[in-house]
């Protein structure tokens, strides 16, 4: 597969009149640990959505998930990590003074960009990982209700290690369902590289860089599934691929995230236009 690099920015006004959109959201996935991956070449279907740089060192809006993920879909994606970056947004819902939207930028009046989407004709996927996720709570639900349909269930989550492949089957098999005439908004929340992680690496805990690292492989071995459904239906695609914040594995002191220290607030980021009719060749 390769992954064409549009205009800096991309024109999503235009993009969005004819692409679906995978939206992908590595949760907890640090950004050292992915581009240590890509470098050594053992992330390969994930290298597929990179630029020649790998990945993009960004900031996040959010230290844990649920204020990522709520800053995330009113448009605020994480922010380059040097300052010279350009931080104007892809899509944005509409409010009075922003500085961050341009004339590329899709800005919707909805509340949230899921929202938008779907007014603008998008079925509106979303396919759960962490608990922020699960709708068994109404906590749980904030996120999930903003789409046409969500699903989770407990072999999607953080502690079953066979999650990635689960995700994207269920996720592919929706895909294939949903009739190709309508553009879709296809939302997964990852979410192996979460703790528990220890298992992708040993048989006990306690999680680590390793084991990290080992449950992103896992994620790139199981993503041809979910390509390869996106090039069954045979219409261009856009792909947001990003972490919602990292992981703290002992750095001064921390364990975990929702504390602010590099390895939380610096996260992984790409975007680009996929040409789906190569993306067989990536399997």
């Amino acid at each position: 597969m390769i992954t064409e690099v549009p205009p800096t920015p991309p024109d999503m006004n235009k993009i969005l009149q004819s692409h679906d959109l995978l939206w992908l959201v590595l949760d907890s996935l640090r950004y050292d640990v992915a581009q240590a991956e890509w470098k050594a070449g053992r992330t390969p279907h994930l290298a597929s959505l990179l630029v020649p740089q790998g990945w993009e060192k960004r900031h996040t809006p959010g230290s844990f998930t649920f204020p990522a993920h709520q800053a995330f879909f009113a448009g605020f994606l994480p922010t380059p990590a040097n300052a010279e970056g350009n931080r104007e947004r892809l899509f944005a819902a509409n409010f009075e003074g922003s500085e961050t939207t341009s004339r590329h930028t899709k800005v919707f009046d909805e509340a949230n960009v899921i929202a938008g989407l779907r007014d603008e004709g998008f079925h509106t996927l979303c396919i759960g990982g962490v608990g922020f996720f699960n709708q068994q709570t109404p906590l749980s639900r904030v996120l999930t209700d903003m789409f046409d349909e969500s699903h989770w269930r407990v072999d999607f989550g953080v502690t079953c290690p066979e999650s990635p492949r689960n995700q994207f089957e269920f996720a592919a098999k929706r895909i294939q369902e949903l009739p190709t005439e309508k553009p879709l908004c296809c939302f997964i929340n990852v979410s192996a590289m979460h703790q528990p992680n220890y298992f992708y690496a040993r048989e006990s805990g306690p999680d680590d860089m390793i084991s990290h690292a080992a449950a992103l492989r896992a994620v790139d071995a199981e993503l041809p599934i979910l390509l390869q459904a996106f090039q069954q239906r045979m219409r261009p695609l856009f792909h947001i691929t990003c972490s919602d914040h990292g992981t703290a594995y002992g750095e001064e002191g921390f364990i975990g995230h929702r504390v602010s220290v590099p390895a939380v607030w610096e996260v992984p980021y790409a975007h680009g236009l996929v040409n789906t009719s190569t993306q067989e060749d990536a399997a």
